[in-house]
This record gives C-alpha cells, structure tokens and sequence, in this order.
C-alpha cells in the first residue's frame, strides 16, 4: 500500500488553508491518504530565522493580496483574519488528540476537525487561538466537548505537539504547507501540482 501524503501545517497559514483543500484530491488520485501533522510555526521559525510574510513591509501588503488572489484562482472562499496571525496551540492539540485517541472513531474524525478549524477562521472569522473556540468547532463535527476540553490539558497531548515541531525540524520542515511524500519534501500551496506530476512520473 503506498504510503500516506505527510501535511505539515500550521492553522495561522493561509497557504496552509488553501494546500489543505486541495491535497486530498491529489492524494486520492494516487491512492494515498493524508497524515495531517500540525505544527506550530512560531516554534520553527525560531530554528529558521524566517517570520510571518506580513510582518515585513512591502511583502506584507503583497502577501495578504496574495492570499486572497490565490483563493480565487481555485474558487474557495477566503475571508483574511483581523486577528493575523495567531497562536494556534490549542487548534494544534486538538488535531493530536483525535489522532492519538485511543476511540477509533474520534481518529476518523480527523479530516473533518483539520477542515472545520481552517472553515472557522478563513471563512467565518472565528478566532481559534481561543480554546473554547476551538471546542465549538470540534462539537460541529461531532466529538464531545468534555472529553476535548479535558484532552486539551493532557500532558501527553501538549507533549505530543512538541514532539511533532520536533520532528519536522527533524524532516527540515520550515514553512506552511509542507508536504512529504516518499521521502520527497514539497513546500508551498503552489507545489501541489509538481507533486502530483512528480507521483503520476514516479519522481525524475
């Protein structure tokens, strides 16, 4: 069985919104699913050196008229925050939390949660750096609010998203989207379509 398409991300990206939308369709073309891997991009840039795109003058403006440019271009509905970027800790634990759980059908519940949580702040302008916010969002989708709130305070699952920033350093991720696949790193929203060519060619 091939193995799955590895999806770094992090929620305060917006390319990592509009990569998330669209590498499913891709995946599935080739047979292969996804391994959502939530990170946190504060943490990374640390490592990198790098800083938000709109935190520089001049790239800043282009980088939000990009957003939503980039959007358009492939029809999907993109509101830019007022509050950009955030912290997104507690979005992050959620998704390991419904990965990890130990209940088969809250990790079938996965893709639904990554795409409820980009829906909340790119198209309804909920702030999701806000934990409560965070659990309204899962309860849409069905997973129990208790049973998330108490998941968000476990030390495991705040142990478990340092170890996954660990490990895409490890994989010399620096940016949102990341893709892996077969040891293969892509980087960008704009590099979906080289992945699919590189997979429809077997690499070159």
């Amino acid at each position: 069985m091939p193995t799955p398409v590895t999806f770094y991300f992090d929620f305060s990206s917006p390319y990592g919104y509009l990569g998330s939308q669209r590498i499913q369709a891709v995946a599935s073309k080739h047979g292969r699913t996804i391994d959502w891997h939530p990170i946190l991009l504060g943490a990374i840039f640390k490592v990198s050196g790098q800083a938000p795109l709109t935190t520089f003058p001049l790239k800043g403006d282009y980088a939000v008229m990009d957003f939503q440019r980039s959007a358009r271009e492939v029809q999907l509905p993109y509101q830019h925050p007022e509050q950009f970027p955030i912290a997104t800790v507690a979005a992050a634990r959620a998704v390991w939390w419904a990965k990890e759980h130990s209940d088969a059908s809250i990790n079938q519940m996965v893709d639904e949660l990554v795409h409820a949580l980009f829906k909340a702040y790119y198209v309804d302008g909920k702030n999701i750096s806000d934990a409560e916010t965070v659990v309204a969002t899962a309860a849409t989708v069905g997973i129990d609010s208790a049973a998330l709130i108490e998941g968000l305070q476990d030390p495991a699952v705040k142990e478990r998203l340092k170890k996954a920033v660990d490990d895409a350093l490890a994989n010399k991720v620096f940016g949102s989207p990341m893709m892996k696949v077969d040891d293969e790193l892509f980087w960008g929203n704009d590099r979906i379509e080289q992945l699919d060519r590189w997979l429809t060619r077997g690499g070159w």
